[in-house]
């Protein structure tokens, strides 16, 4: 076999119709494409949402008002009363709570003070508020904050400023 003789298979090529070449092509005079009007035309036809001049549907739809923070930090909850059946002097720490599996490494822990704690435990996650810390401490236990750096993306195509400088 050589190059010359390859072919592509059997019916995968058609030729196309030759179209407004007289009527006894069948494709003659309008070629295919009725009388008049815009799609009759040659060019862009109207757009995808075109409901031939009516309000579209995409334009009828209620929209997403208010403003949405792009830079909003989403925390993941730990509550004082899930830490209340720990047992005294037990330390918690963000690597224990992702190995339970309920908790993700890529996202913040932070600690809500919903729930009652009498036994003394020492947390330490990436956020607590103050409720959290008053019940904790109250019970003789202590909260540590990690803090919690975020990646802010850039706005421009280049690479990241701060990650240039990491390298």
């Amino acid at each position: 076999m050589k190059l010359n003789d390859l072919r592509p298979a059997a019916g995968s090529h058609h030729t196309s119709k030759r179209v407004g070449r007289g009527y006894g092509s069948g494709k003659g005079k309008t070629a295919g494409k009725g009388m008049m009007g815009q799609k009759a035309r040659s060019g862009p036809n109207p757009y995808r949402t075109f409901e031939g001049g009516q309000n579209r549907l995409t334009k009828r739809m209620p929209y997403l008002r208010g403003f949405k923070n792009r830079w909003r930090v989403a925390y993941q909850v730990l509550n004082v009363a899930d830490l209340s059946e720990l047992s005294a002097n037990s330390n918690v720490t963000v690597a224990d709570l992702i190995a339970t599996g309920e908790y993700d490494a890529k996202t913040p822990i932070k600690l809500l003070g919903d729930g009652e704690i009498t036994v003394a435990i020492n947390v330490e996650v990436h956020k607590a508020s103050a409720s959290a810390k008053q019940k904790i401490e109250a019970a003789g236990g202590r909260v540590t904050e990690l803090g919690w750096e975020s990646v802010r993306p850039t706005r421009s195509r280049g690479v990241h400023s701060a990650s240039r400088q990491a390298e």
